[in-house]
């Protein structure tokens, strides 16, 4: 594998590590709203699922060294995609976003950006992400085992997620209509 390649997957790594930055700050900032955290129980799981997979990405890249194929283009592409769909989802949400559930009692929730067509763009954008990004590199098995275990933590992390901003937002309200991933057209508010 050429450097290119790991500069590549290494610019992503500390693009997550900027999203931390900021998901931190936001907590603060949150919480200094009267914001509340849910879901602790299963965070260290999440995070620790994403820096294993990353590191098994590399370990499977150097095991097999794999060659890029031009079939290579499609994941990539999908992969480039689900990058302005997570810039698109995050700026819209702008301090509200977050690593962890944080929830402010009584706001409104983001309607806007991507969130104008389904409740969980972010989360299509991480299931995208884990499953392209080893598949452009023939990672197979880092695609497999942790495409599973991402799903796993999201089936645990959105029911967490929706009840909290079911009890104390207008989610009901807003999202009633709209799909949790598929989007569909907005409608009028």
């Amino acid at each position: 594998m050429s450097v290119w390649v790991y500069l590549f997957i290494g610019s992503i790594m500390v693009q997550r590590l900027f999203e931390v930055v900021i998901a931190n700050r936001n907590k603060k900032w949150m919480e200094a709203q009267g914001a509340f955290e849910v879901g602790k129980e299963h965070y260290p799981f999440m995070v620790l699922m994403h820096i294993g997979f990353f590191f098994a990405l590399i370990a499977e890249m150097v095991w097999k060294q794999p060659q890029l194929t031009s079939w290579a283009a499609v994941p990539f592409c999908l992969f480039i995609i689900a990058q302005m769909i997570r810039i698109w989802a995050l700026t819209s949400l702008g301090r509200y976003w977050n690593t962890r559930i944080i929830v402010l009692p009584g706001a409104k929730v983001i309607t806007k950006g991507p969130y104008q067509f389904m409740r969980h763009p972010n989360y299509v954008v991480v299931v995208i992400e884990l499953l392209c990004l080893p598949l452009i590199f023939q990672a197979y098995w880092t695609a497999l085992i942790f495409s599973s275990l991402n799903l796993l933590i999201l089936s645990i992390r959105i029911k967490s997620e929706e009840r909290a901003l079911k009890a104390d937002t207008n989610y009901q309200d807003v999202f009633e209509k709209r799909n949790r991933f598929i989007p569909r057209p907005s409608e009028t508010e």
